[in-house]
């Protein structure tokens, strides 16, 4: 078995992108030169990948009709049973369409990417199996997660279960639908930006984006490797603590782990948050993206902290926004050289490659007008600053995300939990197909505010369903300083039992 020779021609593009001057006699004696290390790449195309086992028995399910699937919420139902105990029996669980579930379809949102089919078991799938749950099939997602929407995914939106043609939140959409919806008892979601707690927000469910690098995220498509996160949404606190404790830990293959500090979180349960000291963050109110109705029904839950016994006061910091800027940049120039140009799989770290899916998604180039055009967007932004500006942005938000972190941790050093509104908004309309494009991009990250500076700053943030406004969820965003996900089910869990949230 041997891979193909480069010919003269692409000899010649090579050095053409390279910038440099070299005659074709000069090319054919590099190309002799290559021989012997190319092949290399002859004996390493003749073994087989050296990937983890699948240990648990499985069909490959079954796409569902539309009468089965009103939100447009499922991508694919499955029934793979796991071990026949553990903390997670007999519980049901859908999968964000990112995870890898060997032998069931995956699309990740995209037309692109669908027909792809893993043959590996994302470590957080394993887990979940070990601890006894059912996996229960693939849920919707928004096209390759670059939106904080419902309304990109190539199959159609993904509606909000409590008000049909809004928003349900990106890019987890189908994960925090169906919970809310109570077709499954626990999800997994994705987060680089919020799409843990968006879509927990605007559906009225309990959504963890834990400390950067608690949970694994082996197996999973990622978006770039600094802001990739993964983690539960649930219907309530306690099902959230327990899930946690399944998800995670260390998995030896995962480079966005670094010794994680690993808690029982449903020990946290039943502490009652008397003396907590909790900080309203001022830069997440009154943004002018904000709704009024929001942020009163998030100050609101502040007081009723208060009421419960907790210490709460209203604090300033202005590096939060500079968070906020600096994830634009490593966002879309981080996922423009990995996502985009490393075709989902980049080089530089040691870990877990999957060359099917890297062969696979790396014909976008082929059909790139499929991309989405919140996507699309991503790309113009990261191209041009990293062609343009040689990378010195991506750079400098990662220097200056070392002083917001350090200004947040002083913050922690005198409060347990910072305290803001999730999304500035409630849920907005789906746009029309004929929706301009302008109208479709902002759908897609209006609301990244409050959300996506917890990502680039990599601290624990959880969103916890607060109260309705006009038949509309609003979620609250408590954080931590890393490794403090106890404190925030603490504190979230006191709130929940203080009453129905629907009616605060």
């Amino acid at each position: 078995m041997t891979v193909k020779r480069p010919s003269l021609s692409q000899m010649r593009a090579m050095a053409d992108r390279f910038n440099m001057s070299l005659s074709d006699d000069e090319l054919r004696q590099f190309s002799e030169i290559m021989e012997p290390y190319i092949q290399s790449y002859d004996r390493l195309d003749a073994l087989p990948d050296y990937l983890p086992e699948v240990r648990y028995p499985r069909s490959p399910g079954y796409r569902p009709s539309p009468s089965e699937n009103p939100l447009n919420a499922w991508y694919y139902k499955t029934n793979i049973k796991g071990a026949m105990d553990g903390p997670l029996r007999d519980k049901k669980i859908v999968l964000k369409d990112t995870v890898c579930l060997a032998g069931v379809p995956m699309m990740n949102g995209s037309s692109i990417m669908e027909g792809y089919t893993p043959e590996i078991d994302a470590t957080i799938v394993t887990r979940i199996l070990d601890a006894g749950a059912i996996i229960v099939g693939k849920s919707h997602c928004e096209n390759l997660c670059l939106s904080g929407g419902s309304h990109t995914n190539a199959t159609g939106p993904v509606h909000n279960p409590w008000k049909h043609g809004y928003m349900a939140g990106g890019s987890s959409s189908g994960s925090a639908a169906l919970v809310a919806s109570g077709e499954v008892d626990m999800a997994i979601a994705g987060d680089q930006g919020g799409s843990i707690r968006i879509p927990s927000s605007n559906c009225g469910v309990y959504g963890m984006k834990a400390t950067h690098g608690l949970v694994p995220y082996t197996g999973i498509m990622p978006v770039e490797q600094t802001i990739d996160h993964v983690g539960p949404i649930t219907s309530n606190v306690a099902d959230n603590a327990l899930f946690l404790e399944v998800l995670a830990g260390e998995d030896g293959l995962d480079p966005r782990q670094y010794a994680p500090k690993v808690y029982r979180y449903t020990e946290a349960l039943d502490r009652g948050c008397n003396g907590l000291r909790i900080g309203i963050l001022k830069e997440g109110f009154g943004r002018p993206e904000s709704e009024a109705d929001v942020d009163a029904k998030v100050r609101e839950a502040a007081e009723r902290f208060a009421r419960l016994g907790a210490i709460v006061s209203e604090i300033s910091l202005p590096e939060h926004n500079l968070a906020g800027d600096a994830w634009v940049a490593i966002t879309v120039e981080g996922l423009q050289d990995h996502m985009m140009h490393g075709n989902c799989g980049g080089t530089n770290y040691e870990g877990l490659y999957l060359p099917s899916m890297i062969d696979h998604f790396g014909n976008w180039r082929s059909r790139a007008d499929e991309l989405s055009h919140s996507l699309k967007t991503c790309m113009f932004i990261g191209e041009f600053f990293q062609t343009q500006y040689r990378g010195r942005f991506y750079g400098k938000a990662q220097n200056l995300m070392r002083l917001v972190r350090t200004k947040y941790k002083e913050m922690f050093r005198k409060f347990d939990l910072l305290l803001v509104p999730t999304l500035p908004m409630k849920a907005q309309k789906i746009p029309a197909p004929d929706a301009s494009l302008m109208e479709y991009v902002t759908r897609a990250f209006e609301m990244v505010g409050n959300t996506s500076a917890f990502n680039s700053g990599h601290f624990p943030a959880m969103s916890i369903p607060c109260g309705l406004s006009e038949g509309l969820p609003i979620g609250m965003m408590l954080v931590a300083d890393d490794y403090c996900e106890m404190t925030i089910y603490q504190a979230a869990h006191a709130f929940e039992q203080s009453g129905d949230w629907r009616t605060f």
